[in-house]
């Protein structure tokens, strides 16, 4: 199986992005754009809500079962809570500062929150009273957290990018069971699941390289060249990871155990983060366009109104 981009989805709007989330049942894209969080039909990109209020949000979680959704929000150091059906905000629940990576893991019925500067794990009950909002205490990670996956059986992961380690938590007692290396990788950033066979893959910036690690002893099984400037991994029978070059690696189990990079998709600069439908086998890349730069090592501004959603399918064009 091959993948290509089909189609590019023009969204515009002020702001910047993040973490993309997918709501396959819906068919509906939450985009955090720094001060607004854009609700997005999949099919074509129409807006079909706009939540806002925010100061620099980062990631959203979707929680069906209690009909709602929590948008961490990190220079408010708060998480927002809404209501799935109308999109209404329904209150915010006070964390610590640079809320970033979040879940939804069903499991414990928590929404699994990391604040990178703070260095902790904050779960947040799915059910909690809107009104009077709390977390649940803070679970020290012993590092600077980026992202996190959980297996759905009490156990959740999570990269600590500044330590080159993935720490194990128990969820029944919110306890750090074990830091494991990502030794040859560095930077570990992205974080996806393959829950059935237990593997872990690890986007790290430095060296480029996606890890595949057991998710059951942390023994790392391979180390693949990505491109630079990964944020994002999926798993969907192969796994991806989105690069901020304008690269999508795909890599695939080829044999047992011999995991390699089997195509490389040309996406647009900065597509680095992505969601997944699993349902379609559909990933959805934000990015825009930018603005030339007269320093090669500053960051390019998009230019206004230019933000895209880049959908690439299975055996597309390209």
């Amino acid at each position: 199986m091959s993948y290509g981009v089909s189609e590019t989805l023009h969204v515009g709007g002020p702001g910047g992005w993040d973490y993309l989330t997918v709501d396959p049942d819906h068919k509906l894209l939450f985009v955090p754009r720094s001060t607004h969080t854009m609700v997005l039909d999949a099919a074509n990109g129409n807006v079909v809500a706009d939540i806002t209020g925010q100061k620099r949000n980062h990631g959203v979680a979707l929680a069906p079962n209690a009909q709602r959704g929590f948008i961490s929000d990190g220079e408010d150091a708060s998480v927002v809570i809404f209501d799935l059906k109308t999109y209404a905000v329904l209150g915010k629940v006070k964390v610590e500062p640079d809320a970033d990576g979040i879940i939804f893991d069903a499991s414990c019925n928590r929404v699994l929150l990391v604040c990178g500067d703070a260095g902790v794990l904050i779960p947040i009950p799915a059910d909690t009273d809107a009104t009077t909002a709390r977390a649940d205490a803070a679970v020290d990670l012993g590092g600077k957290p980026e992202f996190l996956v959980a297996d759905g059986h009490g156990r959740v992961f999570i990269n600590l990018v500044d330590k080159n380690q993935v720490a194990v938590v128990d969820t029944k007692t919110m306890k750090v069971l074990a830091h494991w290396s990502t030794s040859p990788g560095g930077s570990p950033v992205g974080m996806s699941m393959d829950r059935e066979h237990r593997r872990l893959f690890i986007g790290c910036r430095n060296p480029r390289t996606l890890v595949v690690m057991n998710a059951d002893d942390g023994q790392v099984l391979a180390d693949l060249p990505i491109g630079a400037g990964v944020d994002a991994t999926q798993f969907d029978g192969d796994a991806f990871a989105s690069c901020r070059d304008g690269t999508l690696a795909v890599a695939r189990e080829t044999s047992p155990g011999k995991f390699e990079i089997v195509q490389t998709v040309k996406t647009p600069m900065g597509a680095r983060t992505m969601g997944i439908d699993p349902k379609t086998h559909t990933l959805y890349l934000p990015t825009a366009e930018f603005m030339p730069t007269a320093n090669a090592n500053s960051r390019p501004a998009p230019k206004p109104d230019s933000f895209m959603i880049v959908v690439v399918k299975p055996n597309g064009p390209g």
